[in-house]
């Protein structure tokens, strides 16, 4: 996704290079018959394009509102990924009962921050339509990985995984039942903003609006030259080419805005965030590694010493 960069030019007008291709042609035909070949008597009052060009604007004014709606509402919920996905680490690293600084605790913390951000870019890659398991193998377990092969649905797979692991750390005590609650509440935001991930990826935008945007804008292109006939003549081609160019990226920039899961420049940058997850989490398992490390060293220095029949640890 291209964000705080200069577009090229050629990026954008690449995007409606064959309307703008043919609204040249169309405009140096009529020219070219009504000079030369054909004298057009028709000459419509420019009033007329005017109002159909009102109702055009009207009509992408509209549209445009609605799929930045679309594009926002996407944005908001990665930024409720964002935060939730740190929630949950923090939870599982403070939550979790480990006096003896174990390493089977470390581990499991460390499987579950590295889960957690497989299961970031596994939704991302599964809202554009790519394969969501092959950039996550260096973060599961292989046997993970068989598990989630199974599923049509590779995050909500790995939800599971979360809540089998949470139902183990309950089961063996490491956590009580409050904390497993709070926690379980945390999954199920992400379930949450998972699932409107997905309303938004499916629930496609009405496709009959924009037939009749595109059909009521060809006909006001059809008709400005008969409008300009009288006043601007040869001048009139890259006039009508502007304000076809200008019509054209509003509708084609709230087509590609609606659909905000696409891979396209414009799109909710998915991977951006995903990549913003993964080295917070790390941060925190990192920090959490070093206070394990510190501590374990510390336990294996500490020497016994009898004084006064009584044992005490020297530091």
């Amino acid at each position: 996704m291209l964000l705080k960069k200069r577009i090229p030019m050629k990026y954008v007008l690449g995007k409606i290079k064959v309307e703008l291709g043919l609204v040249l042609a169309y405009t140096i035909l009529f020219e070219i018959f009504h000079n030369y070949f054909i004298n057009l008597p028709v000459d419509i009052p420019i009033a007329i394009p005017t109002m159909i060009g009102t109702i055009i604007s009207l009509l992408l004014a509209f549209k445009s509102n609605q799929a930045y709606d679309r594009w926002w509402e996407a944005r908001i919920v990665w930024g409720a990924i964002v935060n939730d996905s740190r929630t949950l680490i923090r939870q599982v690293l403070t939550f979790y009962k480990d006096p003896d600084f174990s390493v089977e605790a470390s581990e499991f913390k460390e499987n579950f921050a590295k889960r957690q951000i497989a299961w970031c870019y596994s939704l991302g890659q599964s809202l554009r339509n790519r394969d969501a398991i092959t950039p996550i193998e260096g973060l599961i377990s292989e046997e993970e990985l068989r598990f989630i092969k199974n599923h049509q649905n590779v995050p909500n797979a790995i939800l599971m995984l979360h809540a089998k692991d949470l139902r183990n750390a309950r089961n063996t005590k490491h956590i009580n039942m409050y904390q497993q609650v709070e926690i379980d509440n945390t999954l199920s935001r992400l379930c949450d903003a998972m699932g409107k991930c997905e309303r938004i990826k499916n629930t496609i935008f009405p496709t009959t609006y924009s037939m009749y945007i595109r059909l009521t804008l060809c006909l006001f292109i059809l008709l400005l030259p008969f409008g300009l006939i009288s006043v601007l003549s040869w001048f009139a081609i890259p006039l009508i080419t502007a304000i076809a160019a200008a019509f054209f990226l509003i509708e084609r920039m709230a087509i590609h805005l609606q659909d905000p899961f696409e891979n396209r420049a414009t799109d909710t940058p998915v991977t951006a965030i995903s990549n913003t997850i993964e080295k917070n989490i790390m941060q925190m398992l990192n920090e959490y590694q070093s206070e394990f490390d510190i501590i374990k060293e510390f336990n294996l220095s500490t020497e016994p010493v009898k004084v006064d029949k009584n044992t005490y640890y020297v530091l």
